[in-house]
């Protein structure tokens, strides 16, 4: 009789599919509020998208606990750094925050998958994509989570993000009009959501332009 030992794994996957996507003057951060394990939902009604600044947003898959835990430490950081020079960090500083964070704890790393959306300094829509340890690349979109093998393919047929090895370099910024974009969106997660099950419930969307931030929602498969 072989002998069977008790598995503990300090992590757990809970699923769920973040979309960010930047044009001239806006960018679109969205993400599902279904939270999962294995074959049983927890809960409906869980939002991925933290704020971490004033034109920044974070929204994360992969472990919730070790996702909450990293957006603590962001604010916490994102405090210090109010304190010591009087403004909000920008969303490129913030970016090259979340990577140094993530690399750090590259031995033991936050088992998270995170997508940083918001507006640079000239107003210019961004967006950065991470793996779990920190590498990290600006891009004009971008998808991470269990529907990500899904929704990838889709965007890359609609946006033809320029190759980052054309000389000179071209701007990433994807050329639809914002309306267009919260479309596009809506499209890739309904699709999405037929194929993946840990992806549904609802599709909150979150848009910062000029203006500052407003927040989208709309219904998805609850099956």
């Amino acid at each position: 009789m072989t002998k069977q030992q008790p598995n503990w794994s300090p992590y757990d996957f809970n699923g769920g599919t973040c979309v960010a996507i930047a044009g001239a003057d806006y960018c679109v951060i969205a993400a599902d509020t279904r939270m999962s394990t294995g074959y049983n939902i927890l809960t409906r009604d869980y939002s991925k998208i933290c704020k971490l600044a004033e034109k920044s947003m974070l929204a994360s898959s992969g472990f919730q606990a070790d996702v909450r835990a990293l957006q603590k430490h962001l604010a916490a950081r994102h405090q210090i750094y109010q304190h010591q020079h009087n403004k909000q960090m920008s969303c490129p500083a913030m970016a090259q925050l979340l990577s140094n964070t993530l690399y750090y704890k590259r031995f033991f790393p936050y088992y998270a998958f995170n997508v940083l959306g918001g507006l640079d300094n000239e107003g210019k829509g961004c967006v950065f994509t991470y793996d779990a340890v920190g590498s990290y690349e600006r891009v004009g979109y971008s998808t991470q989570g269990s529907g990500a093998k899904l929704i990838m393919p889709f965007l890359d047929n609609q946006l033809k993000s320029p190759s980052p090895l054309l000389l000179p370099a071209q701007d990433a910024v994807t050329p639809l009009s914002e309306a267009e974009a919260v479309d596009l969106v809506k499209t890739a997660f309904a699709s999405a959501t037929e194929r993946d099950i840990y992806t549904g419930d609802k599709l909150e969307i979150v848009i910062l332009n000029a203006g500052g931030i407003h927040k989208e929602y709309m219904d998805l498969r609850k099956d």
